[in-house]
Protein backbone atom coordinates (compact mmCIF):
# COMPACT_ATOMS: atom_id res chain seq x y z
CA UNK A 1 0.00 0.00 0.00
CA UNK A 2 1.38 3.37 -0.69
CA UNK A 3 0.98 6.91 0.83
CA UNK A 4 1.68 9.97 0.77
CA UNK A 5 3.01 12.09 3.53
CA UNK A 6 3.59 15.80 4.39
CA UNK A 7 5.13 17.64 6.89
CA UNK A 8 8.05 16.07 9.59
CA UNK A 9 8.44 12.30 9.49
CA UNK A 10 10.11 12.96 13.41
CA UNK A 11 6.72 14.72 14.32
CA UNK A 12 5.06 12.75 17.02
CA UNK A 13 1.09 14.08 15.96
CA UNK A 14 -0.23 12.73 12.98
CA UNK A 15 -3.54 12.97 10.66
CA UNK A 16 -4.29 10.59 8.31
CA UNK A 17 -6.30 11.52 5.87
CA UNK A 18 -8.64 8.21 3.51
CA UNK A 19 -10.12 8.97 0.50
CA UNK A 20 -13.32 7.84 -0.82
CA UNK A 21 -13.95 5.21 -3.03
CA UNK A 22 -12.61 5.96 -6.77
CA UNK A 23 -10.40 8.50 -5.55
CA UNK A 24 -6.02 8.34 -4.22
CA UNK A 25 -4.68 9.85 -1.62
CA UNK A 26 -2.94 13.12 -3.87
CA UNK A 27 -6.73 14.36 -3.26
CA UNK A 28 -5.05 15.79 -0.45
CA UNK A 29 -2.64 18.30 -1.28
CA UNK A 30 -4.57 21.36 -1.17
CA UNK A 31 -5.46 20.07 2.70
CA UNK A 32 -2.42 18.51 3.52
CA UNK A 33 -0.01 21.36 2.79
CA UNK A 34 -2.69 24.02 4.86
CA UNK A 35 -2.31 21.20 7.82
CA UNK A 36 1.63 21.67 8.03
CA UNK A 37 1.28 25.47 7.31
CA UNK A 38 -1.38 25.94 10.61
CA UNK A 39 1.09 23.15 12.48
CA UNK A 40 4.34 25.13 11.70
CA UNK A 41 5.90 22.03 10.62
CA UNK A 42 5.15 20.12 13.44
CA UNK A 43 3.02 17.62 12.39
CA UNK A 44 3.20 14.33 10.32
CA UNK A 45 0.00 14.27 7.28
CA UNK A 46 -0.13 10.65 5.87
CA UNK A 47 -2.28 9.93 2.78
CA UNK A 48 -3.00 6.79 1.70
CA UNK A 49 -3.85 4.94 -1.36
CA UNK A 50 -6.24 2.43 -0.32
CA UNK A 51 -6.10 -0.92 -1.78
CA UNK A 52 -6.72 -1.37 -5.58
CA UNK A 53 -6.15 2.77 -6.09
CA UNK A 54 -2.85 5.30 -7.06
CA UNK A 55 0.24 3.51 -6.89
CA UNK A 56 -1.30 0.77 -4.55
CA UNK A 57 -1.22 -3.05 -5.64
CA UNK A 58 -4.75 -4.49 -6.60
CA UNK A 59 -6.52 -7.22 -4.95
CA UNK A 60 -6.33 -10.93 -6.64
CA UNK A 61 -9.82 -11.29 -5.17
CA UNK A 62 -12.29 -8.52 -5.74
CA UNK A 63 -14.30 -9.89 -2.70
CA UNK A 64 -11.58 -8.04 -0.85
CA UNK A 65 -12.75 -4.99 -1.62
CA UNK A 66 -14.24 -4.35 1.43
CA UNK A 67 -14.08 -2.06 4.46
CA UNK A 68 -13.12 -4.16 7.14
CA UNK A 69 -9.91 -5.43 5.23
CA UNK A 70 -9.46 -1.27 4.24
CA UNK A 71 -9.12 -0.79 7.89
CA UNK A 72 -7.10 -3.57 8.48
CA UNK A 73 -4.28 -2.30 6.15
CA UNK A 74 -4.63 1.33 7.85
CA UNK A 75 -4.02 -0.81 11.41
CA UNK A 76 -0.71 -2.17 9.89
CA UNK A 77 0.03 1.50 8.27
CA UNK A 78 -0.28 3.00 11.77
CA UNK A 79 2.02 0.32 13.30
CA UNK A 80 4.56 0.73 10.81
CA UNK A 81 4.64 4.91 11.23
CA UNK A 82 4.52 4.23 15.06
CA UNK A 83 7.99 2.13 14.72
CA UNK A 84 9.32 4.68 12.83
CA UNK A 85 7.95 7.23 15.12
CA UNK A 86 6.06 7.19 18.36
CA UNK A 87 2.31 8.42 17.44
CA UNK A 88 1.15 10.55 20.54
CA UNK A 89 -1.18 12.14 18.97
CA UNK A 90 -3.72 10.63 15.94
CA UNK A 91 -6.10 12.43 13.95
CA UNK A 92 -7.85 11.55 11.35
CA UNK A 93 -10.31 12.61 8.34
CA UNK A 94 -11.98 10.23 5.69
CA UNK A 95 -13.98 11.17 3.05
CA UNK A 96 -17.09 9.21 1.97
CA UNK A 97 -15.88 5.45 2.16
CA UNK A 98 -12.88 6.85 3.99
CA UNK A 99 -15.08 7.83 6.56
CA UNK A 100 -16.66 4.36 6.76
CA UNK A 101 -13.00 3.22 7.32
CA UNK A 102 -12.97 5.79 10.07
CA UNK A 103 -15.95 4.30 12.07
CA UNK A 104 -13.84 1.23 12.14
CA UNK A 105 -10.86 2.80 13.37
CA UNK A 106 -12.44 5.34 15.92
CA UNK A 107 -15.37 2.86 17.18
CA UNK A 108 -13.78 -0.86 17.00
CA UNK A 109 -12.10 -0.59 20.84
CA UNK A 110 -10.41 -3.58 20.32
CA UNK A 111 -7.92 -2.74 17.56
CA UNK A 112 -4.05 -2.05 18.37
CA UNK A 113 -4.04 1.42 17.25
CA UNK A 114 -0.97 3.32 18.13
CA UNK A 115 -3.13 6.07 20.17
CA UNK A 116 -6.98 6.46 19.98
CA UNK A 117 -8.28 8.95 17.85
CA UNK A 118 -8.13 12.15 19.54
CA UNK A 119 -10.34 14.23 16.46
CA UNK A 120 -11.86 12.97 13.80
CA UNK A 121 -13.63 14.12 10.86
CA UNK A 122 -15.86 12.20 8.53
CA UNK A 123 -16.25 14.20 5.25
CA UNK A 124 -20.27 13.50 3.21
CA UNK A 125 -20.78 9.92 4.49
CA UNK A 126 -22.89 8.65 7.44
CA UNK A 127 -23.87 5.41 9.28
CA UNK A 128 -26.75 5.19 6.85
CA UNK A 129 -26.27 5.34 3.10
CA UNK A 130 -28.98 6.22 0.85
CA UNK A 131 -29.51 4.13 -1.72
CA UNK A 132 -30.06 6.53 -4.69
CA UNK A 133 -25.98 7.28 -4.25
CA UNK A 134 -25.49 4.02 -4.37
CA UNK A 135 -26.92 3.45 -7.57
CA UNK A 136 -25.52 6.42 -9.22
CA UNK A 137 -21.95 5.47 -8.08
CA UNK A 138 -22.36 1.92 -8.79
CA UNK A 139 -23.56 3.27 -12.29
CA UNK A 140 -19.93 4.48 -13.25
CA UNK A 141 -17.00 2.64 -11.20
CA UNK A 142 -15.16 0.51 -13.60
CA UNK A 143 -16.77 1.58 -16.61
CA UNK A 144 -13.65 4.04 -17.37
CA UNK A 145 -11.84 3.39 -20.46
CA UNK A 146 -8.80 4.79 -22.27
CA UNK A 147 -8.34 8.58 -23.02
CA UNK A 148 -5.94 10.28 -25.22
CA UNK A 149 -4.63 12.02 -22.81
CA UNK A 150 -5.17 14.05 -19.07
CA UNK A 151 -7.61 16.91 -20.38
CA UNK A 152 -10.00 14.33 -22.19
CA UNK A 153 -9.54 12.16 -18.79
CA UNK A 154 -10.49 15.36 -16.87
CA UNK A 155 -13.47 16.21 -18.79
CA UNK A 156 -14.78 12.43 -18.63
CA UNK A 157 -14.09 12.34 -14.71
CA UNK A 158 -15.88 16.16 -14.43
CA UNK A 159 -18.81 15.20 -16.40
CA UNK A 160 -19.37 12.53 -13.38
CA UNK A 161 -18.16 14.67 -10.82
CA UNK A 162 -20.39 17.87 -10.67
CA UNK A 163 -21.33 17.12 -7.33
CA UNK A 164 -17.81 18.16 -6.08
CA UNK A 165 -19.09 21.45 -5.99
CA UNK A 166 -17.22 24.64 -8.20
CA UNK A 167 -13.84 24.09 -8.89
CA UNK A 168 -11.62 26.38 -11.56
CA UNK A 169 -10.19 24.83 -14.35
CA UNK A 170 -7.02 24.58 -13.05
CA UNK A 171 -8.33 22.95 -9.78
CA UNK A 172 -9.74 20.20 -11.82
CA UNK A 173 -6.84 19.30 -13.73
CA UNK A 174 -4.98 19.26 -10.74
CA UNK A 175 -7.45 17.00 -9.09
CA UNK A 176 -7.46 14.46 -12.20
CA UNK A 177 -3.54 14.48 -13.06
CA UNK A 178 -2.93 11.85 -10.53
CA UNK A 179 -6.70 10.10 -11.45
CA UNK A 180 -4.73 8.32 -14.35
CA UNK A 181 -2.13 6.35 -15.23
CA UNK A 182 -0.37 5.69 -18.81
CA UNK A 183 -2.01 3.46 -20.68
CA UNK A 184 0.43 0.64 -22.03
CA UNK A 185 0.99 0.17 -25.63
CA UNK A 186 1.99 -2.38 -27.72
CA UNK A 187 5.93 -3.75 -28.99
CA UNK A 188 6.55 -4.97 -32.27
CA UNK A 189 6.91 -8.37 -30.60
CA UNK A 190 3.04 -7.92 -28.90
CA UNK A 191 4.59 -7.36 -25.67
CA UNK A 192 3.38 -4.72 -23.22
CA UNK A 193 4.98 -1.69 -22.57
CA UNK A 194 4.78 1.50 -20.41
CA UNK A 195 7.26 4.59 -21.21
CA UNK A 196 9.57 5.20 -19.30
CA UNK A 197 9.11 8.77 -19.00
CA UNK A 198 5.53 8.91 -18.74
CA UNK A 199 4.58 9.28 -15.12
CA UNK A 200 1.55 8.54 -13.01
CA UNK A 201 0.28 12.06 -14.17
CA UNK A 202 -0.43 10.73 -17.65
CA UNK A 203 0.25 13.87 -19.21
CA UNK A 204 2.79 12.38 -21.88
CA UNK A 205 -0.05 10.29 -23.80
CA UNK A 206 -2.85 7.83 -23.84
CA UNK A 207 -3.63 6.86 -20.41
CA UNK A 208 -6.61 4.64 -18.24
CA UNK A 209 -8.35 5.19 -14.58
CA UNK A 210 -6.04 4.46 -11.95
CA UNK A 211 -7.47 1.86 -10.51
CA UNK A 212 -9.23 -1.61 -10.52
CA UNK A 213 -11.90 -1.75 -12.07
CA UNK A 214 -12.89 -4.64 -9.66
CA UNK A 215 -13.32 -2.41 -7.22
CA UNK A 216 -17.36 -1.68 -8.23
CA UNK A 217 -17.76 -5.60 -7.81
CA UNK A 218 -18.63 -5.66 -3.92
CA UNK A 219 -20.53 -2.25 -4.40
CA UNK A 220 -23.27 -3.56 -7.27
CA UNK A 221 -23.79 -6.61 -4.73
CA UNK A 222 -25.24 -4.68 -1.99
CA UNK A 223 -28.72 -5.67 -1.63
CA UNK A 224 -31.25 -3.66 0.90
CA UNK A 225 -30.95 -6.28 3.19
CA UNK A 226 -27.03 -5.96 3.09
CA UNK A 227 -27.31 -2.21 3.35
CA UNK A 228 -29.73 -2.26 6.03
CA UNK A 229 -27.17 -5.02 8.00
CA UNK A 230 -24.14 -2.82 6.97
CA UNK A 231 -25.88 0.53 8.23
CA UNK A 232 -26.95 -1.14 11.68
CA UNK A 233 -23.28 -2.22 12.51
CA UNK A 234 -22.06 1.04 11.36
CA UNK A 235 -24.37 3.03 13.62
CA UNK A 236 -22.83 0.65 16.63
CA UNK A 237 -19.65 1.77 15.81
CA UNK A 238 -20.19 5.21 15.30
CA UNK A 239 -22.03 4.99 18.71
CA UNK A 240 -18.66 3.77 20.57
CA UNK A 241 -16.54 6.72 19.08
CA UNK A 242 -15.68 8.87 22.27
CA UNK A 243 -13.01 11.03 19.53
CA UNK A 244 -13.98 14.43 19.41
CA UNK A 245 -15.73 14.42 15.69
CA UNK A 246 -16.85 16.59 12.73
CA UNK A 247 -19.14 16.27 10.34
CA UNK A 248 -18.92 17.89 7.04
CA UNK A 249 -21.50 17.30 4.74
CA UNK A 250 -22.06 19.28 0.81
CA UNK A 251 -25.59 20.87 1.49
CA UNK A 252 -26.97 18.71 -1.98
CA UNK A 253 -25.32 15.40 -0.73
CA UNK A 254 -27.72 12.44 -1.97
CA UNK A 255 -25.15 10.31 0.00
CA UNK A 256 -25.40 11.67 3.68
CA UNK A 257 -28.93 12.74 3.90
CA UNK A 258 -29.46 15.85 5.99
CA UNK A 259 -31.48 13.55 8.18
CA UNK A 260 -29.04 11.13 9.01
CA UNK A 261 -26.21 14.03 9.08
CA UNK A 262 -28.36 15.43 12.33
CA UNK A 263 -29.21 12.28 13.96
CA UNK A 264 -24.99 12.09 13.66
CA UNK A 265 -25.18 15.21 16.21
CA UNK A 266 -27.50 14.01 18.93
CA UNK A 267 -26.04 10.28 19.17
CA UNK A 268 -22.95 8.65 19.59
CA UNK A 269 -20.00 11.51 20.16
CA UNK A 270 -22.54 14.17 18.98
CA UNK A 271 -20.60 15.98 16.45
CA UNK A 272 -20.30 18.93 14.97
CA UNK A 273 -22.15 19.33 11.94
CA UNK A 274 -20.99 22.15 9.28
CA UNK A 275 -22.54 22.12 5.42
CA UNK A 276 -20.93 23.65 2.15
CA UNK A 277 -23.54 25.36 -0.16
CA UNK A 278 -23.71 24.28 -3.53
CA UNK A 279 -21.57 21.05 -3.08
CA UNK A 280 -23.05 17.25 -3.03
CA UNK A 281 -21.16 14.31 -3.00
CA UNK A 282 -18.46 15.00 -1.41
CA UNK A 283 -16.50 18.27 -0.40
CA UNK A 284 -13.01 18.26 -2.26
CA UNK A 285 -11.27 20.70 0.60
CA UNK A 286 -9.51 22.74 -2.24
CA UNK A 287 -12.13 25.64 -1.09
CA UNK A 288 -9.95 27.63 1.20
CA UNK A 289 -13.89 27.85 3.77
CA UNK A 290 -13.55 24.24 3.37
CA UNK A 291 -9.83 24.01 4.08
CA UNK A 292 -10.20 26.50 7.14
CA UNK A 293 -13.23 24.35 8.56
CA UNK A 294 -10.82 21.44 8.99
CA UNK A 295 -7.81 23.45 9.95
CA UNK A 296 -9.78 25.05 12.89
CA UNK A 297 -11.26 22.11 13.92
CA UNK A 298 -7.71 20.66 14.48
CA UNK A 299 -6.03 23.40 15.70
CA UNK A 300 -8.37 25.44 17.46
Amino acid sequence: MAYWQWGSARSARVVMCVHGLTRQGRDFDVLAQAIVGRAGGDVRVVCPDVAGRGQSDWLRDPALYQVPVYAADMVALLAQLHHEQPIEMLDYLGTSMGGLIGFVLAGHKQLPLPHPIRRFIVNDVGPTIEAVAIQRIGGYVGQGGRYAGLQEAADAMWAISTSFGPHTPEQWLSLSEHMVVPAPRRTADGARKVEPDETGGGEAGPCLLHYDPAIGVSLRAITPEAAAQGGAVMWSLYDAIEAQTLVTRGAQSDLLSRETALAMTQRGPRAALIEFEGVGHAPTFVDPAQVLAVTSFLFD
